[in-house]
């Protein structure tokens, strides 16, 4: 079975505070719900249509404890942190 991948990007952040206590709180909570952050952060480089946003990837056993966990109560309680904080773009996609 291939594992699963969360891919979010952040399209803006407007309160670094916010963001911070999401990252604070998410990284156990991801932890716990079997997830492992691969990358987080600044891209060194974009290319092409690649804008520098603030990219994190973060892998799971399987696309569905991927999908799961994201829309589990205890990840989305973290997620609130976010609410005007940040705009971000979130897919779950199956690795090869």
């Amino acid at each position: 079975m291939a594992n699963g991948y969360w891919i979010i990007t952040f399209r803006s952040v407007t309160n670094q505070a916010g963001l911070d206590q999401y990252a604070a709180t998410a990284g156990p909570v991801i932890k716990a719900l079997g997830g492992r952050v691969l990358i987080a952060g600044q891209p060194a480089f974009a290319y092409e249509a690649g804008m520098a946003q603030r990219v994190a990837v973060v892998e799971f056993s399987s696309l569905a404890a991927a999908d799961a966990a994201y829309r589990s109560p205890e990840y989305q309680a973290t997620v609130q942190h976010l609410v005007g904080a940040a705009e971000r773009d979130v897919r779950i996609i199956e690795g090869l």
